[in-house]
């Protein structure tokens, strides 16, 4: 069995599992379905609206807006779906066929939710080489499924209910296992069991049920990377 880590300020989860190259340095990732309105701001500080097909790089942050829903599908074929009103960034992101070691993913969830799939990243080289960061911990996850919502400073318009759960930080598990844990203690999180964590000097807790996320299917499905095609993007002047 192997581990890996995904720190979401001072709360960690991590997920458990049983145990010739294309380089995506530009366009790590491409727009492959959109419902609403996805931003980009460009690490030059333009600001764009993206479209389907559009690619996304490395140092880039992505916005929906609301009622706004992105999936962002990246070259190692994982898959990640942005919910309303959520700001991610994406940190690192480097996938090289022929070198695993050399693996890197990191996404930083600035605000709201995501759901995401993993890819290659994660499954080979370094274990700990897919993860997402929050404003209170850091999540590694490997070859699952799963949802991490940052609420602590609220999720209202980030799903439906949002804004009358609980302050903090929430994790579910569609496939594997994950351990979210901080200082105070740890909590294996399984399939179908909703995690949550109040703060850095509270105990992580299996939750009774869904505490009112109510994370219902997403208007798209995530599916297989399919290839990059350089995509039309409009300029918010």
């Amino acid at each position: 069995m192997v581990t890996s880590k995904l720190y979401l300020g001072s709360v960690m989860l991590v997920l458990l599992t049983a145990s010739g190259g294309q380089l995506f340095a530009a366009g790590a990732g491409q727009v492959q379905n959109l419902s609403g309105t996805l931003s980009v701001q460009r690490a030059d500080g333009t600001v764009r609206i993206l479209s389907q097909k559009s690619e996304v790089n490395p140092g880039e942050v992505l916005t929906t807006q609301r009622d706004s829903y992105a999936q962002i599908n990246f070259s190692d074929g994982s898959s990640m779906t942005m919910r309303p009103n959520t700001q991610m960034k994406i940190e690192a992101y480097q996938f090289v066929d022929s070198r695993p070691q050399e693996d890197n993913a990191f996404f930083r969830l600035i605000k709201g939710g995501l759901r995401t799939v993993t890819g290659l990243v994660g499954k080979r080289g370094n274990q700990d080489s897919y993860r997402i960061g929050t404003a209170t911990a850091t999540i590694g996850i490997r070859g699952s499924s799963g949802e991490t919502l940052d609420c602590t400073q609220g999720c209202d318009g980030v799903v439906e209910g949002g804004d009358k759960v609980q302050p903090g930080v929430y994790h579910t598990t569609y496939t594997g296992s994950y351990i979210m844990q901080n200082e105070s203690g740890s909590q294996i999180i399984g399939e179908g069991q909703f995690g949550f964590v109040k703060d850095a000097t509270s105990p992580p807790q299996i939750l009774p049920g869904d505490p009112g996320l109510n994370l219902k299917d997403l208007p798209f499905v995530l599916g297989a990377n399919q290839s990059f095609k350089q995509g039309q993007d409009c300029i918010v002047r």
